[in-house]
C-alpha cells in the first residue's frame, strides 16, 4: 500500500524535509498533524500542495510537524475506487504505523481534513464497515486529539454526481444510506467519539448548489458542512469556495475570483490559516475569526434533513418523498434511490409537520424536530420512538461523548414508549405492563415507564456498541448505544446542584442545615461506575474511581453498588480538614471520564 507522507521539521532546521518513512517523526510539544485530502476525480495532482496549499509551512512556524494521508494511495479510479469506509480502515492502518525517531509509537495525532477527507476521518472514528446492514467496530489504534473539518459534506452534496458515478460519489450523494448510517451510528447521531473538533464552512458559492444565496461553497451547503450535529459553537463560516476545480467556475457554482477554502497559505490575513494555528495551539483566536454558524443570518434559523420511514415494527418503508405541510407554501422533500428523504434548507421550527408518500399504501403524517445551523438524520415511524441522544444516565445530565456504563441506572427519552405511567419495586421486573427493554437479546430490569420516559438498569455487557430495543404493544424501536467501562454521573437533589449524599454514620441527608464536618464520612450516590466484583458481601467497582472534593483528591473507603439497589452506586470517603462552604464542589472521575459537578455543605 502506497502512502504519501510529508514531514516538515521543527524550527532550528535549515529546511523542510520530505519523508516517506513513517518511522522518522520528531517529537514536539504538540502531536503531529495529519492532513487528509478530499475526493480526487482522476487521482492526479494528489500531493499536499495541490490539495491544501502550504499548511506545512504555516505549522512549521509554530513548531508542529505535518503528515499527509493521500486517499488516492489505497485504490484506483472509476469502478476500482474503494468505499469511504475502506479509506477509513486504511487511515487507521496508516496511523498505527507511525513512529517517532526514537522508535516509540505515535500515541496521539491531530487531523485536518478537506471535503470527503472528513468522512474518511468520521468512518475511522466510528469504525464504520462496508457492510449491509451497517456495522461499527472501532479499531484500537491511535487516538485523535483535535480535528478541523474544512468543507466536509457531512450530510452530502447535491453535485456529487457531477464528479462521477463511482462508489465514493454515490456515498456522498444527498440521501445516501451511507450518510444516514454514519449520522445515526450512536443514539441517532455521531458524537465524533468526543474528540475536540471544529469546522470551517464556506459560503462563497453562488447558491446554485443549495438554491439559497450565501448558503454553500459551491459544493457543500452550510447545513451539511456545519458541525452543529456534534456541538454548538464550533463552526466558523468564511466567504470562500470549496476548491479551485475549474468545473465549479465553468458550471457557475463559484465565481473565478472567489478564494478557496482549502488553500491554506502563510498570509497573515488568511482566516483558514488563522483558525488552523489558533485551534491546534490551544488559543481562542479562532472563535473570533470568520462568522459563527449561530450568527449567520441564512443559517441560524435553517436546518437540513435526512429522513427514513419505518413501520411500527422498525422495518424500512420505501417512500417516494415527503412534503413539509407546516410550511407556507408546502416544501417538497424528495427521496433518493435509498428511500431516504433529503433537504438542505428547511425552516428549523421546533416541530415540522410532514406528509410522507410511501411507495405503496396510504399517506403517512409525522412530526419531526430540526436543529438550527445543521442537518439531522431522523426516523419517522408509528409506535415507540427513541429520541436521538435519548439514552442517558438517570442522574443526568447527558455525558459527552454519548456513552453509558454496564450496570448503570439509565433513562430512555422518546415518544409512545408506554401507554401509562407505572413504577416497579425491588426486585425490578423485566417487563412493566406491555413494555420491555432489550440490550441485544438480554431483557433489562425496568424501574419506571411513561409515554416519554423509561428508567431501567443497563445489563452487564462488555464495552462497545450495543443494540437497545424498546418493545410495547404498539411496536418496537432499536438504536445503537455505545457502552464504556465507566461514565460516572452524580445524583442531585435540587436545582442548585446539591449532591444526593448522606452522613455515612448517622444516615442524615447532607444539606446546608445538616452539613458535614472534617472527619465525617460521606456516602455519595451516583451511577455509572461500571462492572463490579463481589467481596465481603459488597460489590466493588472493577474500575476504581477518583473523587475530588473542593479540588482536593480524597482517599476512597468504598466504591461500588449501593447495597440492595440495582443500578445505584455509592462512594464512601472521609471529609478532610480545611474544606468549608455551603456548596463545596464534588466531581467523580473514572476511566478518564468526569461526572457532572455536584455540591455538598461542609461546616
Amino acid at each position: 500500500m502506497r502512502i504519501a507522507l510529508v514531514l516538515f521539521l521543527l524550527p532550528g532546521f535549515l529546511a523542510a524535509q520530505l519523508i516517506t518513512n513513517t518511522q522518522a517523526i520528531p517529537k514536539g510539544a504538540n502531536p503531529p498533524v495529519v492532513f487528509i485530502n478530499g475526493y480526487q476525480s482522476s487521482c492526479t495532482g494528489t500531493d499536499l500542495p495541490s490539495n491544501f496549499g502550504s499548511p506545512d509551512k504555516v505549522l512549521q512556524a509554530v513548531g508542529i510537524v505535518s503528515l499527509y494521508f493521500d486517499n488516492c494511495s489505497i485504490g484506483g479510479v472509476g469502478p476500482l475506487r474503494p468505499s469511504i469506509e475502506a479509506e477509513g480502515i486504511a487511515f487507521g492502518q496508516f496511523l498505527a504505523g507511525l513512529k517517532y525517531t526514537d522508535g516509540t509509537p505515535v500515541t496521539q495525532v491531530d487531523v485536518v481534513v478537506h471535503s470527503m477527507g472528513g468522512l474518511i476521518l468520521r468512518c475511522y472514528l466510528s469504525g464504520k464497515k462496508d457492510t449491509t446492514p451497517a456495522s461499527f467496530t472501532p479499531p484500537a489504534t491511535v487516538p485523535v486529539r483535535k480535528a478541523i473539518f474544512i468543507g466536509t459534506p457531512n450530510f452530502g452534496t447535491a453535485i456529487a454526481a457531477a464528479f462521477g458515478t463511482d462508489r465514493q460519489t454515490q456515498e456522498m450523494a444527498l440521501g445516501s444510506q451511507f450518510l444516514f448510517d454514519l449520522n445515526t451510528w450512536n443514539q441517532g447521531t455521531d458524537d465524533l467519539r468526543g474528540i475536540d473538533a471544529i469546522a470551517i464552512a464556506g459560503n462563497g458559492g453562488t447558491g446554485k448548489e443549495s438554491n439559497v444565496s450565501a448558503f454553500d461553497d459551491g459544493v457543500v451547503a452550510l447545513t451539511s458542512s456545519s458541525l452543529g450535529f456534534y456541538r454548538l459553537g464550533v463552526t466558523r463560516i468564511v466567504p470562500y469556495c470549496h476548491t479551485s476545480n475549474f468545473l465549479l467556475t465553468f458550471g457557475g457554482y463559484c465565481a473565478a475570483a472567489t478564494p478557496v477554502i482549502n488553500n491554506i497559505d502563510s498570509g497573515l490575513t488568511n482566516p483558514v490559516s488563522q483558525i488552523l494555528v489558533s485551534f491546534l495551539t490551544g488559543t481562542k483566536a479562532w472563535q473570533s475569526t470568520g462568522i459563527a454558524a449561530e450568527a449567520q443570518t441564512s443559517l441560524n434559523a435553517t436546518g437540513g434533513l435526512l429522513l427514513q420511514v419505518r413501520d411500527k415494527g422498525d422495518v424500512l418503508v420505501p417512500i417516494t418523498g415527503a412534503t413539509v405541510t407546516s410550511a407556507t407554501p408546502n416544501v417538497n422533500v424528495p427521496a433518493s434511490a435509498s428511500n431516504i428523504g433529503y433537504a438542505e434548507a428547511l425552516s428549523a421550527a421546533q416541530s415540522v409537520q410532514l406528509g410522507i408518500t410511501p411507495l405503496s399504501g396510504s399517506l403517512q403524517n409525522a412530526t419531526i424536530s430540526l436543529s438550527p445551523t445543521t442537518s439531522v438524520a431522523q426516523v419517522a415511524k408509528p409506535g415507540p420512538v427513541i429520541l436521538p441522544k435519548g439514552v442517558i444516565p438517570a442522574a443526568g445530565p447527558a455525558p459527552f461523548p454519548y456513552d453509558v456504563a454496564p450496570g448503570a441506572y439509565i433513562s430512555i427519552y422518546g415518544t409512545n414508549l408506554a401507554s401509562s405511567t407505572q413504577v416497579a419495586t425491588i426486585p425490578y421486573p423485566a417487563q412493566i405492563a406491555d413494555v420491555q427493554v432489550f440490550v441485544g437479546t438480554t431483557a433489562a430490569q425496568i424501574v419506571f415507564v411513561s409515554s416519554g420516559q423509561i428508567n431501567f438498569v443497563y445489563p452487564n455487557v462488555a464495552a462497545g456498541l450495543t443494540q437497545l430495543t424498546v418493545k410495547n404493544a404498539n411496536g418496537q424501536n432499536t438504536v445503537n448505544v455505545r457502552v464504556a467501562p465507566a461514565t460516572p454521573s452524580i445524583f442531585i437533589l435540587d436545582a442548585s446542584g446539591s449532591a444526593a449524599a448522606r452522613n455515612a454514620l448517622t444516615s442524615a441527608v447532607v444539606t446546608t442545615s445538616s452539613p458535614l464536618h472534617a472527619g465525617d464520612f460521606l456516602s455519595l450516590y451516583l451511577t455509572g461506575l461500571g462492572t463490579t466484583i463481589p467481596k465481603d458481601t459488597l460489590d466493588y467497582a472493577v474500575t476504581v474511581p477518583v473523587i475530588s472534593i473542593g479540588g482536593q483528591t480524597v482517599p476512597i473507603a468504598y466504591a461500588g453498588r449501593s447495597p440492595g439497589y440495582a443500578g445505584l452506586d455509592q462512594i464512601n470517603c472521609q471529609i478532610p480538614s480545611g474544606l468549608v462552604g455551603s456548596a463545596v464542589p464534588v466531581v467523580v472521575t473514572s476511566n478518564g471520564r468526569s461526572s457532572n459537578i455536584a455540591f455538598i455543605a461542609i461546616q
